[in-house]
C-alpha cells in the first residue's frame, strides 16, 4: 500500500511541476506555481525556469515508475526546500521586497517541505515493506 501511495504522490508531483512549468513559461504569476509571484522578473529567466522544471517532472515520473530513482527525487526536493529557505532569508530578496513580508514565500516553502516529508515517509514505508 505504501508503494502505491508513493507512486501516486510522485505522479501528483509530475502534474504540479507541469503546471509550474506552464505558469513560468507564460509568466502566469500564480502563488504555489510561482513561489516568488510578486517580485520583479525577466521573462527570459522564467522561460529558463520553465524548461528546468520539466526535469523535475521527468524525475518524479521516473521515480513513480522505478523505485530505485526515488532517492534522487528526495534529494532534489529537499535541496529545493533548502534553496527556497536560503532565498527567503537572503539580502537579495529583502532588497526587492522593500520591507514587505516574506511570509507568503515561507508558507509556500512549508507546503513544499510538507510534500517532501510525505514522500520521505512513504518511501521509508515502501522500503520497509520491501516494495521499492
Amino acid at each position: 500500500m505504501a508503494r502505491k501511495i508513493l507512486k501516486y504522490s510522485l505522479l501528483a508531483g509530475v502534474a504540479y511541476f507541469c503546471c509550474m512549468a506552464v505558469a513560468h513559461f507564460f509568466g502566469l504569476k500564480v502563488p504555489i506555481l510561482f513561489v516568488y509571484y510578486d517580485t520583479p522578473f525577466y521573462a527570459y529567466q522564467d522561460k529558463i525556469i520553465a524548461f528546468a522544471v520539466v526535469t523535475y517532472a521527468c524525475l518524479f515520473f521516473a521515480g513513480a515508475q522505478h523505485g530505485a530513482v526515488v532517492p534522487a527525487v528526495l534529494v532534489s526536493i529537499w535541496v529545493t526546500v533548502l534553496g527556497l529557505g536560503a532565498v527567503n532569508v537572503s539580502q537579495a530578496l529583502q532588497e526587492v521586497l522593500s520591507g514587505r513580508s516574506t511570509t507568503p514565500y515561507w508558507i509556500q516553502t512549508a507546503l513544499i517541505a510538507g510534500y517532501a516529508i510525505w514522500l520521505t515517509i512513504f518511501y521509508g514505508r515502501s522500503r520497509a515493506q520491501g516494495a521499492t
